[in-house]
Order: C-alpha cells, then structure tokens, then sequence
C-alpha cells in the first residue's frame, strides 16, 4: 500500500471518529430525560448506547440512529473530502427526525395524561368490589390503556414480587413522569397509610381532573402549530441546502481550505443552535412534579 493511501485511510479512520464523537454527544442531549442521580462512566456510555427510554423498541431505533449517522457521515466525507461536511451530515441523522417531530413529544404525554386518568377510573371500578389495593391494581393489569400498559404491569409485577407498596408506587410515579402520575399515586400511598374508605371518591376526583387537564393542554397544543412548521420548514431548507452541497462538487470547493473549514464549523454550529432554539420556544415549560423517585435503599429493602 502506497504512502498517499495510507494517509487517505487515515483521513477516513479520523473523520469518521470525528464525525462518531459528536453525533454520540448530540444524540446524549437530545430528547426528554428527567433528572437522575449522578452516573457513573459506565452508566453514561450505556445510556449513549441505549438511550434514555426504558422501552426496548425505543432503544432499538436509537441505537439504529447511531449506526446510520456514523455511516451517512463516513460515506459524506468520502463523497466530498470534508470533515466537518461529514460531522454536519452525522449529526444531521439524529437532528432531523427530532426536530421534524417537534411536539410528538407532547402529544404523547397528552396520551398518556388521558391514558392514567382511563386507568385511574378502572383502578376506582375494581377497587369498589372490596378488593385490596394490591390486588385490584393487579386486576387492572389486562386492562390497562395501552399508553401507559408496560408502567402497569411493571407496577403489579414489583407488588406480586414482594416490593413495599410505597416504594412500588413511587418507582410507578416516578415511570410515568407526569404530575397527574403523581396525584393519582399520592392517593394510593395515603389509603396505604390511614386505610381510608373514600379511596374511589378521590380516584375518581382525580380521573375527572385528568380529564380537565387533557383538554387544557389540547387547546395550548393547538396554538403552537405555527412555531412548529416554522420548525420544520427549516429543518427541511437546511436538509435540501446539505444534499444540494453533496452532489455539486463545486458548490462546496471554498469550504476546502483550513479557513473554509472553520466558516463552515462556525456557519453550521450557529444554525444548529437557531434550529434548537426555535424548537425549545414551541414546547411548552415541563410541568413540575412533586414527589420524588425511590432511593436505592427503599428498593432494596
């Protein structure tokens, strides 16, 4: 193998761990995480690896993200012999599906705010056969909303093995990440407590506030259509302006010197930002909870 091509093979080895390097740290930030203890380095990669949901098909298609930006942004520096061309396009694949989808996010917690409210009046249904808490939450299990079906089972599976029912409830608050979660679990840990015997009026309180809630937040989901297409429609100019430098040589032959290159890091690190800030002003403040996740010591005991 000839010296030139050595070093081209370098170039490629260096781009693409360039390129790798950033789309990880991007991919890390992006999306909705709630606040956690501090990890440790082996829990940072894992959640760069996993992602930051539970669910599995969640974590397959960020790990599929991953793989496709570090391929895209390989063969675009081989296409065009420029690194940050490459680094733009690696962090493209993951930025794009999440700025296109701007307020899925919220739609979904919408879903789910009605989806506890469903469950709150079937767990309210059940328990006024005179069942148990523990069993009647177990008797909704079947029958939970489909939205929030794997936090239900998770949670009767957690009281069926033997966990405390105040830490089960909160560990089930604490999946679910949403204050109407927590004033139906709220609930649930006072009838642990005093055993009172208006468990299914406040229930069914609640489902009626979770109700009123839902259609609050449809009504405010409604008013921000137009951030979001301002969103997406320069999501989609930048995506056209990227593809159009790809296939026209020429187009990107002034961002070959070290020079260009670094108008280009600073052009495109800008417009990264523009595009997230614009997105982070058509999402709604996230609604503050108020009780918090198990310690380690209560899940172990």
């Amino acid at each position: 193998m000839t010296l030139p091509a050595n070093i081209e093979l370098i170039a490629v080895i260096s781009g693409a761990a360039c390129a790798g390097g950033l789309v990880l740290a991007v991919v890390a930030l992006v999306g909705t995480s709630r606040p956690a203890a501090p990890r440790s380095g082996n829990d940072w990669l894992h959640r760069l690896w996993l992602g930051a949901s539970p669910n599995r098909r969640d974590q397959r298609r960020h790990q599929a993200l991953l793989a496709g930006a570090l391929i895209a942004g390989a063969v675009a520096f081989l296409i065009t012999g420029l690194p940050i061309v490459g680094v733009l396009v690696a962090i493209a694949v993951p930025g794009a599906p999440w700025l296109f989808t701007v307020g899925k996010a919220e739609q979904r917690a919408i879903a789910r705010i009605e989806a506890v409210g469903e469950w709150t009046r079937r767990l309210k249904d059940v328990s006024s056969t005179g069942q148990g808490l523990q069993q009647a939450i177990v008797g909704t299990v079947t029958s939970a909303p489909e939205e929030i079906e794997e936090e239900v089972r998770l949670l009767a599976a957690r009281l069926q093995a033997g966990w405390m029912g105040r830490t089960a409830l909160l560990a089930f608050a604490d999946d679910i990440g949403d204050p109407v979660g927590d004033q139906v679990v709220a609930a649930l840990i006072l009838h642990l407590t005093d055993r009172g015997e208006r468990l299914g009026d406040v229930l069914g309180s609640i489902a009626s506030a979770a109700a009123a809630e839902v259609a609050t937040r449809r009504e405010v989901e409604a008013k921000r259509t137009q951030p979001r297409f301002a969103v997406r429609f320069l999501t989609g100019m930048t995506l056209l302006v990227l593809g159009y430098g790809l296939l026209n040589p020429e187009y990107m032959q002034p961002y070959g010197t070290p020079g260009g290159q670094l108008v280009m890091v600073v052009l495109g690190g800008l417009f990264v930002a523009l595009l997230a800030w614009v997105r982070s002003m058509s999402l709604p403040p996230k609604p503050a909870r108020f009780l918090a996740a198990p310690s380690v010591d209560e899940v172990l005991r």
